[in-house]
C-alpha cells in the first residue's frame, strides 16, 4: 500500500458529548466562557480603534417568562465568514486568528485576548437547548448575520435585524437548568468567575414593566444605569506605590467578606521570567491553624480559574489568604486546572520566595513589628519550615521561641544567653499553668523557659532536632523531663533511699516506679515526677493524629528532693498511716502538676484532703 497522507477530521456528532459532559467540571462555567468572549470582542475592539471601544460594556439579561438568558456585548462583532470560521468549526481560535492578523508581534502575550482554545462557545450547550447568534461586524459594509442551533451540530444562518456593532448570544434555558434565570444564581456566578475582568459587565433582569409596546411591535425600555458587577482595575492590578494601607484593608474585606483586618501583607508584582501580579494577605490564625482553611484565588488574565490550586500554591501558603493572577499559566483546555509542567513550580518556587523576603525582611528591619505579630503567624511559619526545605533555609534564623518572661529569642540568642546555665538544649513549657513549679526550678536560677504550648509544636522541636546538623548535640527538654541542671552544690545529709522508694512504689501502686533522690537548688518543692521526654513526644503525636492505639508505655520517675523538709521528715518518720496518708497526697500533687487526675482519682484525692485538713485541725 503506497503511503498516504492527510488530516485528521472531527466528528460534531462525536465532539459534542464530550463537550457537554465531560470537558467542564461545574455547568456554571458556561457563563464565564461567553462573558469571557464577550470581553475578548471589546479588547479587540480597543485594538483597532481605541475610540470605539472607549465606553464598550457586556450586558447580561435575564428574561425568565422567555426563560432566556443574553449576553450582549459591543466589541468587534463578526462577518458572515467570521460566523462559518469561528462558529462552525469546533476547537477554532478566533482569538489567535484575529491577533495574527491585527496585533503586532510585540503586543501579541500582552494583548488582554482571554480566549485560546475556541470551545468556550459550546459549553452553553450544557444547558441551553436552543442558542441563536446576533452579531453584526465593526467593518465597514458588514451585514447582520443569525445564526441558530439547537444542538450545536447542526445550524442554520440567515441576515439578522441587528443594526448596532456587537454580539447577542440568546440561550433558551431548558428546563433542567432554569436555576440560570434566578438573578441571585447568575449574579453569585458573575461574582465567581467575572468579578475582574477588564470590561465593565452588567446584569439585568427583564420584567413586564420593562418592556413597552411601539408602533411597530414591543421593544424593551431603556434599561436603568446601574453599576458594573465586576472591578475593571483591581487593586492588584496596580503598582504597590500607588497603593495605600486602607485600599489593601478594603480590598482584602472585599474579596474574602472578613471583618477583621489582616496583619500584612505581600504585593506581588513581577515582570520577569514570568508576568505575575498578586496580593497575599496574612490573617490572623488565632494561634491555632488546625482546622483553618485560607483561600488563594487563582486568576488567569483577571478571568478566575480556582481555588487554592497545589501546583502553585505550596501547601503551607494555604493558611494565607489572597490573589494570584497569571496570564501566562499553562492552562488545560477546560480553564479550570493547570498543566502540571516546570513553568508552574517556576512560579510556585518564586511566590514562596516572596513570602519569605517579606518575612525576613521585617524581622531584619523591623524586629519589634515582627515580635508583635508572631503570636498569629508562628503556625503558618513552623509548618511551612516543616514543608519546604528552601522556606526552611530562609526562615531557620527568624524563628522566635517566646519565653514566661515574655521575651523572644531566636535559637541562637538562646543559646547565647542560657549558654552558660544549660548544656546544648532549650527547655520549655506546654502548659505554663499546670507546669509553674517546674518553670520555676529554672527560673530562679536564670534560665529562660521557652512555651511552646501549641499543636503544632508537637512535631516541630522533633523537626529541629532531626534537621540540625549531624554533629550537634543541641536538644530541646520539657521542664519536667529532666533536672540534672538545677541539682544544687550544696551538700545535705543522705537520706534512706530505699525507705522512700517502698513509701512512694507503695501510694503509685507501681512495684517499678523508678524513685531518685536529688538535691535541688528550690527546696521549697518536695518532689516532681519527670517523664522521659521521647516517649512524651511520641505519645502525643499519636494522640494528635488520633492513633492512641500505637502509645508506648509511659516512663516517668519520681525524684524526691532531699532539700524539702516534708521529705527529710517523711524519711526520718516511722511508717504508719500518717505517712503513708501523706506520700500518697504527695504523690497525687506532683501527678496534678502532670495532667489532670482521673475521676476516681480526684475523687479520693478530695477525700484525702480533706482527712489531712482534719487531722491539721486537731494539731
Amino acid at each position: 500500500m503506497d503511503p498516504i497522507k492527510g488530516s485528521v477530521s472531527i466528528d460534531a456528532q462525536n465532539i459534542m458529548p464530550i463537550i457537554k459532559k465531560w470537558l467542564y467540571s461545574d455547568k456554571d462555567i458556561f457563563i464565564r466562557e461567553v462573558v469571557s468572549n464577550a470581553c475578548d470582542a471589546i479588547t479587540k475592539l480597543r485594538m483597532v480603534n481605541y475610540q470605539l471601544a472607549e465606553n464598550c460594556s457586556v450586558r447580561v439579561e435575564i428574561d425568565k417568562a422567555a426563560k432566556e438568558l443574553r449576553f450582549i456585548d459591543d466589541g468587534v462583532g463578526m462577518t458572515e465568514d467570521e460566523v462559518r470560521t469561528n462558529i462552525n468549526q469546533v476547537a477554532f481560535s478566533g482569538a489567535k486568528s484575529f491577533l495574527a492578523e491585527y496585533a503586532k508581534e510585540e503586543d501579541k502575550e500582552n494583548s488582554g485576548i482571554i480566549g485560546h482554545f475556541g470551545l468556550g462557545f459550546y459549553s452553553v450547550f450544557m444547558v441551553a437547548d436552543k442558542v441563536s447568534i446576533d452579531t453584526l461586524s465593526f467593518r465597514e459594509g458588514a451585514k447582520a448575520v443569525r445564526w441558530e442551533s439547537e444542538d450545536g451540530m447542526e445550524f442554520t444562518m440567515s441576515e439578522s435585524g441587528r443594526t448596532e456593532r456587537g454580539t447577542t448570544i440568546t440561550l433558551h434555558i431548558c428546563e433542567a437548568e432554569e436555576e440560570f434565570l434566578d438573578v441571585w444564581r447568575v449574579r453569585e456566578v458573575l461574582e465567581r468567575y467575572c468579578s475582574f475582568m477588564s470590561v465593565p459587565i452588567y446584569l439585568d433582569e427583564i420584567k413586564d414593566e420593562d418592556v413597552k409596546v411601539s408602533g411597530e411591535g414591543e421593544e424593551k425600555a431603556e434599561a436603568p444605569e446601574k453599576r458594573p458587577i465586576n472591578d475593571t482595575q483591581p487593586l492588584y492590578t496596580k503598582a504597590p506605590q500607588d497603593c495605600t494601607d486602607e485600599d489593601y484593608k478594603a480590598f482584602y474585606r472585599k474579596v474574602f467578606r472578613e471583618y477583621e483586618d489582616p496583619l500584612f501583607w505581600i504585593h506581588l508584582n513581577v515582570d520577569y521570567p514570568f508576568k505575575l501580579k498578586g496580593i497575599l494577605y496574612f490573617p490572623k490564625l488565632k494561634e491555632q491553624f488546625g482546622g483553618i482553611e485560607g483561600q488563594i484565588k487563582l486568576y488567569s488574565g483577571q478571568v478566575f480559574v480556582a481555588d487554592n490550586i497545589k501546583e502553585v500554591i505550596p501547601e503551607f501558603l494555604m493558611l494565607l489568604k489572597g490573589v494570584i493572577d497569571c496570564a501566562d499559566f499553562p492552562l488545560n483546555v477546560s480553564r479550570s486546572f493547570l498543566q502540571n509542567d516546570g513553568y508552574v513550580r517556576r512560579i510556585s518556587t518564586h511566590i514562596t520566595k516572596k513570602v519569605a523576603d517579606k518575612l525576613t525582611g521585617m524581622f531584619k528591619t523591623d524586629r519589634e513589628s515582627y515580635e508583635g505579630f508572631w503570636p498569629d503567624i508562628h503556625p503558618f511559619i513552623k509548618y511551612g519550615i516543616m514543608r519546604d526545605e528552601k522556606f526552611a533555609e530562609r526562615m531557620k534564623d527568624c524563628v522566635l521561641y517566646k519565653t514566661t518572661a515574655g521575651k523572644h529569642m531566636t535559637l541562637e540568642e538562646y543559646k547565647r544567653e542560657n549558654g552558660g546555665k544549660l548544656e546544648e538544649k532549650m527547655v520549655y513549657t506546654t502548659d505554663a499553668a499546670r507546669q509553674d513549679a517546674a518553670i520555676r526550678l529554672f527560673t530562679e536560677r536564670g534560665i529562660d523557659v521557652a512555651v511552646l504550648d501549641q499543636a503544632i509544636d508537637v512535631n516541630f522541636v522533633s523537626y529541629m532536632e532531626y534537621s540540625a546538623k549531624a554533629d550537634s548535640k543541641f536538644r530541646f527538654c520539657r521542664v519536667d523531663a529532666e533536672l540534672d541542671s538545677l541539682v544544687s552544690e550544696e551538700e545535705v545529709g543522705a537520706l534512706d533511699g530505699e525507705k522512700l522508694t517502698g513509701l512512694f512504689r507503695e501510694a503509685a501502686g507501681k512495684d517499678d516506679l523508678a524513685v531518685e533522690v536529688k538535691a535541688l537548688a528550690n527546696e521549697t518543692i518536695p518532689l516532681m515526677l519527670i517523664e522521659d521526654e521521647q516517649t512524651r513526644r511520641f505519645n502525643d503525636m499519636g494522640r494528635l493524629y488520633g492513633r492512641s492505639e500505637f502509645n508506648m508505655p509511659a516512663k516517668y520517675s519520681v525524684v524526691l528532693n532531699s532539700r524539702s523538709k516534708t521529705i527529710r521528715k517523711l524519711a526520718e518518720r516511722e511508717k504508719d498511716e500518717r505517712s503513708v496518708l501523706l506520700t500518697r497526697q504527695l504523690y497525687d500533687l506532683a501527678e496534678l502538676s502532670r495532667q489532670p487526675l482521673e475521676a476516681e482519682q480526684m475523687t479520693e484525692f478530695i477525700r484525702r484532703s480533706m482527712e489531712i485538713v482534719d487531722i491539721a485541725a486537731q494539731l
